[in-house]
């Protein structure tokens, strides 16, 4: 079966991951999952991450991410992540309108004419784009 939504793919299994209480998620590898994962990892969002090249399918590639939870209460450090741009109904952003989550606690992910990256690099660096998703 054709992923129409690889983004929302990517969210759904890690948060199915964790709902399993996995230490472990694998998903098909793509450079905007890659970029995906790198932002989750410097927000301290992830425990660890591993690029997989030429294995599986089609050679696609795999992304191994190691879940981070709570030492004390066990619960997945990653409360909320939601899809904002959906393929139906794509989400775009002025810079001076990037929606701050949570007041700032949480992660915008933005995919700027720059790349993809955090809403906060997005002010920094003076662009806007397609809103992708948020994590807190």
């Amino acid at each position: 079966m054709a992923v129409i939504d690889p983004i929302a793919d990517f969210l759904t299994r890690i948060r199915n991951a964790q709902q399993a209480g996995h230490r472990i998620v694998e998903i098909p590898s793509s450079k905007t999952k890659k970029r995906l994962t790198e932002i989750l990892y410097q927000q301290g969002y992830i425990l660890k991450y591993k690029f997989e090249d030429n294995v599986g399918k089609g050679n696609q590639g795999l992304i191994m991410i190691a879940l981070k939870y709570d030492p004390q209460t066990k619960k997945p450090i990653i409360r909320k992540m939601a899809r904002i741009s959906k393929p139906g109904l794509r989400k775009y952003s002025g810079v001076d309108d990037l929606p701050r989550i949570i007041n700032g606690l949480g992660t915008l992910i933005v995919s700027t004419s720059h790349g993809v990256m955090t809403g906060k690099q997005a002010r920094e660096e003076n662009v806007g784009g397609e809103l992708l998703c948020y994590v807190y």
